[in-house]
């Protein structure tokens, strides 16, 4: 388990969507409820805090639009190697990633060696595949055909990519280096959220909120 106070390190590669304003030094109260439910992993041990680091933009596509894992790693290694870090890598919506809208729509690793450090990648789907990872802003590609929310912010892929931001925050500080908390084998292990991927609320079904 990762404890304590976590500097996210925030690697855009190209332009993920419309600019998104600063965050607010405070996040809001139904933000912060939720993120506390992640302590509940650890047996209530000391809380969590996440705070927003170095950000760093490669708008030319160094690594070009096309991206293997191995890709998502070196651009994550930029944020450096801090162990009370998460390096974050958020891909544009013309970039491609291998897994991406066929079975993930992020994920998180860490690397191996004395300065291994947590990394976690998210895809703005918005081009490639909003009904698989922009839901519930989005029609789903599959289950019911219930109509969408209207995305918060008006754009449906950065809105997608915040829940999914979110989903491997949440599982990247529950199970950092695949020794924490998850079911089933930790080569495809289910984690605090993805255990009930796209789900929420009490009678919930995949395309179904249930009560919010």
């Amino acid at each position: 388990m990762m404890e304590g106070v976590y500097e996210h390190q925030y690697s855009p590669d190209g332009n993920s969507g419309r600019h998104v304003p600063q965050l607010p030094p405070t996040p809001k109260p139904s933000v912060s409820s939720w993120w506390k439910t992640t302590e509940k992993y650890k047996g209530g041990a000391a809380s969590s805090t996440l705070v927003v680091g170095k950000q760093f933009l490669d708008e030319n596509y160094s690594l070009g639009k096309s991206l293997k894992n191995s890709h998502i790693v070196y651009l994550a290694a930029k944020g450096g190697h801090s162990s009370g870090a998460v390096n974050v890598v958020l891909t544009a919506k013309d970039v491609a990633v291998d897994g991406f809208c066929m079975n993930r729509c992020g994920s998180h690793g860490s690397t191996r060696g004395v300065n291994r450090f947590a990394y976690a990648w998210v895809g703005n789907s918005e081009n490639q595949c909003p009904g698989y990872c922009a839901w519930p802003f989005h029609q789903p590609l599959y289950g019911p055909q219930t109509p969408p929310l209207v995305a918060p912010n008006g754009d449906v892929g950065v809105d997608g990519m915040v829940i999914n931001i979110a989903a491997v925050l949440a599982g990247t500080v529950t199970n950092p280096f695949n020794n924490g908390y998850f079911q089933g084998p930790a080569t495809a292990p289910l984690e605090a959220v993805t255990a009930c991927t796209g789900c929420s609320g009490r009678a919930r079904t995949q395309g179904t909120l249930g009560a919010c």
